[in-house]
């Protein structure tokens, strides 16, 4: 565990806390998003993000690309997109001197450092497949051919909770691929005032550049040092355990969902809370950091039931519950 030495977090802290400070020359507020946001991609997972137009998530990415030095893309997710559009297609070429024909793979958008895959319920579940796929493997593969994606690749795709109309819902199989579902709310007064005398002056908000794509990586194997203590570890598979009905499970879970979350919730919980731990300086994660990132991990892997619809109770009230009703042993 000892690969991390004082040194070196001193300065990768000081570097995270510059980043934080140069997304926050172009993003007013939404800390709570920010810091997620970062804590998904130390921990080298993607994430879902969720609210209404006009809340500053395309800027955000594209923020948080400039100050990493990233390659950033935005792909516009509708109904007719065809997965070759994300992946890439075959060109045939012919060489005049020869005048032999030849297939040259043509990369798509998929192929860069940050992608921005805006509505993706809006496309069918066959272009779905085809991202969802290539963010697990972390390659493509075309014509037999397989092609890796490029190093840190981290996919931020939104939802737009509000217009449901001629949507393609994320099955929970393929919704269990993101490590943290975020919610995006509107900002306070204050912000929104400190957003319009930012935006509509002349002075816009420049993002510096303050690390390079190689520091990402080595963050990202830093992230997996941070110790998890045993008494944490049985915490979280009880809290995950727990959110599946059966006996000796809260009365909100019997009550409400109908089908809990995987072993994978587990280990993104494990993962995310490293990545906050690390992000606020500490080599060893925190209780704390576990009931912070309980509701971005788990929220998009419960499926509720009928009554929690009727009631009107979200996936957040059941880990809340689930929270109160599995304590942390002494």
């Amino acid at each position: 565990m000892t690969s991390l030495t004082e040194s070196d977090l001193q300065q990768q802290l000081a570097t995270l806390g510059e980043l934080r400070a140069a997304i926050g020359k172009a993003i007013v507020g939404q800390q709570d998003v920010v810091e997620q946001l970062l804590i998904g991609l130390l921990a080298g997972g993607h994430c879902l993000l969720e609210g209404v137009p006009g809340l500053g998530k395309t800027l955000l990415v594209r923020s948080l690309g400039e100050a990493l030095h990233l390659q950033f893309r935005r792909v516009q997710f509708t109904p007719d997109l065809m997965p070759s559009d994300i992946l890439g297609t075959e060109l045939l070429e012919e060489d005049h001197g020869t005048g032999h024909r030849h297939f040259r793979f043509q990369p798509g958008p998929i192929f860069t450092n940050l992608l921005l895959a805006d509505e993706l319920n809006r496309t069918p579940p066959k272009t779905q497949a085809a991202l969802l796929e290539a963010m697990q493997e972390r390659t493509v593969s075309y014509a037999g051919t397989t092609h890796a994606l490029p190093s840190p690749f981290f996919v931020l795709a939104t939802q737009n909770p509000l217009e449901q109309a001629g949507t393609y819902p994320l099955p929970e199989a393929q919704l269990d691929r993101f490590l943290l579902h975020i919610r995006v709310d509107y900002p306070t007064e204050q912000e929104e005032h400190d957003i319009l005398a930012q935006t509509t002056g002349r002075a816009g908000g420049t993002v510096p550049r303050v690390m390079e794509g190689d520091a990402v990586l080595a963050l990202q194997k830093h992230v997996r040092d941070v110790h998890v203590s045993e008494d944490l570890l049985r915490w979280i598979t009880k809290l995950v355990r727990a959110s599946r009905p059966g006996d000796g499970v809260p009365d909100e879970v019997r009550k409400y969902v109908r089908w809990g979350a995987g072993p994978r919730a587990g280990q993104s919980l494990v993962l995310a809370a490293k990545a906050r731990a690390l992000l606020h300086g500490r080599l060893a994660a925190t209780r704390e950091d576990i009931v912070a990132l309980a509701k971005p991990v788990m929220r998009h892997r419960l499926l509720l039931s009928f009554a929690a619809e009727a009631e009107q109770v979200s996936a957040d009230d059941v880990i809340a519950a689930l929270l109160r009703g599995v304590p942390l042993a002494a």
